[in-house]
């Protein structure tokens, strides 16, 4: 299957049907001044060697050229080659809470999407550590396996929001215990679990969990995101969320429970800020404890074709400059 790397160039090939329009109406002028100067046998006579049809294969083979170098241009890549690499680092496993609550703007533009632009400066700073994803709410569900792709990563980053979990709550504790089983078996160390969440409504006991976490050699950490006054949640058309009351939700940070978990974990817990969101100290932390090698699979650059289309583009060039309006001057000039 082919890919296109710079897809905006083959916008260059709505040229050619206006070249061709442009053409047509420049011989069709041309047909009536010649008209309006005598007999159409006559000027024929006067002009032996002209050749309406060699405008338009000149034309063709430009067309054909232009075709090809905007196609070139596009940057076509077939297939992707698919490498074993070593690496020594971390693995990091992001678990982010996609309930409601997280649409409240005490963040720009709220608080997921906050969550998922630190998240993505991340991945622009990795380079041997592992990353994973977890989105969870009432439920938890693994978005992307630990890997070193993490072009991957930002791709099933972006396609998150809240509605990949249908089940709506914040439950901690089903989001550590799926962390848990999404670790590689590659390694006992260098694991670390990430929980990114207001911490509210949470259920269970996370805490405990945390702590078995921990004894697996598993260090648990917690960001939270949100403010102690809340904020109201909208919903579609500009509405607020409200309770069985009729009462606007107003959705708080809830510390509490997220520095608990942090210490039952070995980790810490950093309240986000809409500056410093805490993510990039937090692996800084990480990369102090003991660090892992191991081996994965990733997609490498696609095979580049662009040369070879380059190159009809070229031979379709030269055939338009070697072709004459005038018959019997076919290579000439």
């Amino acid at each position: 299957m082919i890919h296109f790397a710079q897809a905006e160039y083959l916008t260059l090939i709505l040229v050619i049907p206006l070249l061709f329009i442009l053409h047509g109406i420049n011989r069709a002028v041309r047909k009536r001044r010649l008209a309006r100067l005598g007999d159409k046998s006559v000027i024929d006579g006067l002009i032996p060697g002209a050749s309406a049809a060699r405008g338009w294969i000149k034309l063709s083979f430009l067309s054909l050229a232009l075709f090809f170098f905007a196609l070139g241009l596009a940057r076509p890549q077939m297939g992707a080659r698919i490498k074993e690499v070593e690496g020594k680092g971390a693995e990091i496993m992001i678990a982010l809470d996609v309930s409601n609550s997280m649409l409240a703007q005490d963040y720009s533009p709220n608080r997921i999407e906050r969550a998922k632009l630190a998240v993505s400066r991340l991945t622009d700073q990795l380079q041997e550590d592992r990353i994973g994803l977890i989105v969870f709410a009432g439920q938890a569900f693994v978005q992307l396996p630990v890997t070193t792709d993490y072009v991957s990563a930002r791709m099933f980053l972006n396609s998150i929001n809240t509605g990949s979990v249908s089940v709506q709550g914040t439950s901690l504790s089903e989001a550590i215990n799926l962390g848990i089983r999404s670790f590689s078996d590659q390694t006992n160390t260098g694991k670390a679990l990430i929980l990114i969440t207001d911490g509210e409504d949470h259920e269970d006991d996370p805490v405990s969990v945390a702590k078995t976490a921990r004894e697996m050699g598993i260090v648990v950490y917690t960001i939270g995101i949100g403010s102690q006054e809340g904020k109201p949640i909208p919903l579609e058309q500009g509405e607020l969320l409200k309770d069985k009351d009729g009462n606007i939700v107003v959705s708080r940070l809830n510390e509490e429970i997220l520095v608990k978990v942090a210490e039952a974990g070995g980790g810490r817990y950093i309240r986000a800020g809409n500056n410093d969101f805490g993510l990039e100290s937090i692996v800084d932390h990480i990369r102090s404890l003991d660090q892992v090698s191991f081996r994965s699979v990733v997609f490498e650059d696609f095979n580049e074709q662009y040369m070879y289309f380059f190159a009809i583009a070229l031979f379709f060039f030269v055939l338009e400059f070697l072709i004459t309006d005038r018959r019997g001057r076919l290579f000439f000039k």
